[in-house]
């Protein structure tokens, strides 16, 4: 079996690993070479190996020891004095031990290696036994070799081993979440070929598994055969995954209708189960039922957690439901969730552009602006554009400057049309001094003023019967080559019109 290794890690950079030496000479020096040394040498150990550069040997080794000791594993100080002992004192136990602590580490490359080199190891004289087949089996799923775990499954087999349950759901997992459902199932038929039962966890993979490749049909069935044939009584993991196979499929009812199933045999769904119903009705285009799951949900005592609000918020969102995503959005930020910064931007430009009609949803507008800028460093251009206008759509011309230059002061060169929101807004309450101003500054951040920019100011300054500032205006756009339909006129009097009497 062939396992090319080559270590990198962090801790070779660690200059804690030199500060006790004498470990290194503690432990046994082949097992330490076999795991330390790259693949090209490691295949054979032998004496020239064990002569390599002292420190350059005794880094890898001692790296290796410093991996040992940082293992989640509880029988770490039981490996590290198996490392000790003299190869001749090693039990199987020991072998599969040092495997199982290296699995569990998250080190399948490791234990794979070690394996297969097993027999270079002069002084120890080792069978692999079912144990130690089944750590192999699940480094090489951990590895995604599944091609090889399957192989070493039928050498063991053929050798007179058979695995245990754990080891044959594993080997299922692995398959089944790659979508060889095919393979899957002919393990599986292993299985009940040795009499090895099943457990949920078992059959819970397959329908993952089948409702992976699209079989939603055969995972139904099987679902609602495994206690009537099998005798065995479906878990809330079992439900969650035939009812994420219709969620993905959109018909999220058949989904529901299993969910009531579920609590009718007493199981108690959880935040994941739900979660796959708002992913359904979002997929379908009806996020508006999420109301309905978010009470069936606090009705069953299961608490929303934020991937729900944020599921259930992003698909209201999606679907241009903006009063509804403003509800979820107060009531995920009441309970003291974080709400992400796009769906942020998204909910405030709905929100905006909703307000441009309902004049009621401004201060929720600005509200969530204000949050962003309390949470976010940089509020994008747009944003700021957006508020920009809502602000002058409610007449709230005093807050749209402001935000202006602050927009500007942070390096964004406003658009046209953002600069004539706010001018005409100014010309709308008679501010046509400031309204002036905001023309200027559009030279200020190299935009040239449109025609419309400058109708509007001619158009307040005639209203106001200021003609020498109309003037002023008017040239100032000829001289830019825009030519304004407005031109400065002298507002006279109305004259009333006399009647007159024939005598």
């Amino acid at each position: 079996m062939s396992c090319p290794y080559n270590i990198q890690s962090p801790l070779l950079h660690n200059p804690s690993i030199f500060s006790n030496p004498k470990r290194i000479h503690r432990c046994n020096l082949q097992v330490l070479a076999m795991v330390s040394l790259p693949s090209k040498t490691c295949s054979v150990v032998t004496s020239s190996a064990l002569h390599l550069d002292e420190t350059a040997a005794g880094i890898r080794a001692v790296n290796f020891l410093d991996k040992l000791k940082a293992m989640p594993f509880k029988d770490t100080s039981e490996i590290l004095s198996t490392m000790e002992k003299d190869l001749s004192n090693w039990t199987l136990s020991d072998f599969n031990g040092l495997l199982m602590a290296l699995f569990t580490a998250n080190e399948p490359e490791l234990a794979m290696e070690l394996f297969s080199n097993v027999s270079s190891l002069s002084g120890l004289d080792l069978a692999p036994n079912c144990s130690t087949f089944s750590i192999i089996i699940r480094c090489c799923c951990k590895r995604n070799d599944l091609d090889e775990a399957q192989r070493i499954l039928h050498h063991m087999m053929g050798n007179g081993y058979n695995p245990n349950v754990t080891t044959f759901t594993i080997l299922i997992h692995s398959l089944c979440k790659r979508g060889k459902i095919g393979n899957a199932f002919r393990v599986f038929q292993v299985m009940g070929g040795i009499g090895c039962k099943p457990t949920v966890q078992t059959y819970n993979c397959l329908l993952k598994g089948l409702c992976y490749v699209g079989k939603i049909e055969q995972a139904h069935e099987m679902l609602m055969n495994m206690e009537k044939k099998e005798s065995i009584r479906p878990d809330i993991y079992s439900y969650t995954a035939v009812m994420d196979g219709f969620c993905k499929v959109g018909r999220s009812d058949e989904a529901m209708e299993l969910l009531n199933q579920a609590l009718v045999l007493g199981l108690e769904p959880n935040a994941v189960t739900f979660n796959t119903l708002f992913t359904g009705y979002t997929k379908e285009g009806r996020p508006h039922h999420g109301f309905t799951v978010l009470k069936l949900m606090k009705d069953k005592n299961c608490l929303p957690d934020s991937i729900t609000y944020s599921t259930f918020l992003n698909g209201l969102l999606k679907w241009g439901k903006i009063r509804a995503a403003l509800k979820v959005y107060k009531e995920m930020v009441g309970i003291g969730f974080e709400v992400e910064e796009k769906m942020m931007s998204s909910l405030l430009r709905g929100l905006c552009m909703k307000s441009w009609k309902e004049k009621d949803l401004v201060q929720d507008a600005y509200q969530v602006f204000e949050k962003m800028r309390e949470r976010v460093s940089v509020i994008d251009h747009t944003s700021y554009s957006f508020v920009i206008r809502t602000l002058c759509m409610g007449r709230r011309t005093g807050e749209a400057v402001y935000h202006l230059e602050q927009m500007t002061g942070m390096g964004y060169v406003p658009r046209t049309i953002t600069f004539n929101n706010v001018i005409q807004a100014l010309c709308m309450e008679g501010k046509i001094g400031e309204a002036l101003v905001v023309l200027v500054s559009m030279f200020e951040n190299g935009k040239i003023p449109s025609r419309t920019s400058y109708d509007m100011l001619v158009k307040e300054f005639n209203r106001q019967g200021l003609l020498l500032g109309a003037c002023y205006v008017y040239g100032a756009a000829l001289k830019q080559g825009v030519v304004p339909h407005r031109i400065p006129i002298k507002m006279m009097p109305k004259i009333v019109p006399q009647t007159v009497v024939h005598i």
